[in-house]
């Protein structure tokens, strides 16, 4: 399977070229929520810059500081070769660590501009579901985020080059980046759904926690076909997270919301 194409001299891989159509996405309908609620909609271009940045560099740390087994690297090592730190475009990119950096910058542009930080979480917390839905497809191209052997009729063929130690002669596996698009896509539309038919009893803030309990949920639950869990300690450290920020969304929300 094609990783991507020439131009000249210039290699452009699909992984990069379906990342960045999901993060467009995701913008274009962050968009039309900031619209809806009243807001100035080219605002989101301006933080649109800014999350770009934040989250790229988050998710590239995320995947320097855990690396799955079958990278055959370590995070001493990559400290070690700095230049492959920053070889994105090979792939290698930590959804938790995108996430947490694209945080960070909206916190940042909000101190800077005086937005109000929490409700900007909320008109985009259903476009980072969709970017995230659609970049998946990247790992089908770069051949990865593939799950346990499987001969269901909707099982993924892996070319030899790309098949994990210890399953050379295995053919067919779970498609692990299609469930986690499904997923995200699935979180999308509730998010929608819950921000219009709840409208009136939503606090700020509530959409994005709403988010944190339905990705982490998803993700906690895929991790148990992955083949190649990132380790720290002996710990599936993404699995581990992800259950830990969904019960604690999931407690901050019913905290918010309990009657005293």
């Amino acid at each position: 399977m094609p990783e991507g194409f020439s131009i000249g001299p210039l290699f452009v891989r699909f992984y990069g070229i379906i990342l960045m159509s999901g993060a467009v996405a995701g913008a274009f309908l962050a968009r039309r929520e900031a619209k809806r609620r009243g807001y100035d909609p080219e605002i989101v271009w301006d933080i649109f810059v800014y999350l770009l940045v934040g989250g790229i560099i988050g998710a590239r740390l995320w995947h320097i500081l855990t690396p799955s087994p079958s990278t055959g690297v370590t995070a001493a090592w990559y400290f070690s070769h700095p230049l492959d730190a920053l070889a994105v475009w090979k792939g290698g990119l930590g959804i938790p660590g995108a996430i947490i950096g694209g945080l960070i910058a909206l916190w940042v542009y909000s101190q800077r501009t005086g937005i109000n930080f929490a409700e900007w979480t909320d008109i985009g917390a259903p476009g980072l579901a969709l970017g995230q839905a659609i970049g998946r497809w990247g790992n089908f191209f770069n051949q990865e985020l593939y799950g346990a052997p499987t001969n269901l009729p909707w099982k993924l063929y892996i070319d030899p080059a790309h098949r994990l130690p210890g399953y050379f002669d295995v053919e067919y596996y779970h498609p692990l980046f299609l469930y986690e698009s499904l997923w995200n896509l699935m979180n999308m539309f509730l998010l929608l759904w819950i921000s219009r038919r709840f409208a009136s009893s939503l606090k700020t803030g509530d959409l994005f926690l709403t988010y944190l309990i339905v990705y982490p949920l998803g993700r906690f639950l895929l991790d148990f076909l992955r083949l190649d869990a990132s380790l720290v300690a002996g710990i599936n450290i993404n699995q581990t997270v992800m259950g830990i920020v969904a019960i604690g969304a999931a407690l901050t929300l019913y905290l918010r919301h309990r009657k005293v």
